[in-house]
């Protein structure tokens, strides 16, 4: 499968390889970063950087327990169904441990659509929400967590989604706002329900 090819320093979304060809951007950085739909088989990987994404912005690692099984088997099933409402891009790290099997992931984002009530400023109803970008602290300062954004942005326009939500954490502000996302000021609140028994 084709994946999205981005110049390394280029600030624009990346260019789509449609059937062979890339579209390049004057002034793009002739290095490039390849990316692919992640595949149900990367789920642990996947969470793998969950875990990295949650160690880095909560200061701790979290508790090992059930959520992570849960987690993999939630992505194996969602990442199975190519028309579904979960999107995931990766990045493959580009050391090998034998033959041509990959050595894991070095970066991802994890994106989903809402199907929410349409309102007059989000008609189609649908809002996208990005949850998970990581990537791998060797990996870090490539241009890879960018062009997994940018894939999932462009994922998000041919879905039809003009509505995209995100929690960012200070080291992802940047390149957040780089990709055009803005502060909110919202009365959001959030409440925390017991698990039923």
């Amino acid at each position: 499968m084709a994946g999205t090819v981005i110049g390394a320093g280029d600030r624009r979304l990346a260019a789509w390889i449609v059937g062979g060809g890339a579209r390049r951007y004057p002034g793009s950085v002739p290095a490039v970063v390849e990316v692919r739909r992640a595949r149900v088989e990367d789920a642990a990987e996947l969470v793998r950087l969950r875990i990295v994404m949650l160690t880095s912005v909560n200061g701790y690692a979290p508790t090992p327990g059930p959520w992570i099984e849960a987690a993999e088997h939630t992505l194996r099933e969602r990442l199975a169904d190519p028309a579904g409402s979960l999107m995931a891009f990766v990045v493959d790290k580009d050391d090998q441990l034998s033959g041509d099997q990959p050595a894991g992931l070095a970066t991802c984002v994890v994106g989903v659509i809402e199907h929410r009530l349409p309102s007059p400023d989000n008609p189609s109803g649908g809002f996208g929400y990005v949850f998970n970008v990581a990537t791998d602290a060797a990996y870090r300062r490539r241009g890879y967590a960018r062009a997994c954004m940018a894939s999932l942005l462009d994922w998000y326009r041919q879905r039809g989604v003009s509505r995209v939500g995100l929690s960012a954490s200070s080291d992802g502000e940047p390149l957040y706002r780089s990709l055009g996302f803005a502060r909110q000021q919202t009365p959001a609140m959030r409440l925390m329900l017991p698990a039923h028994p």
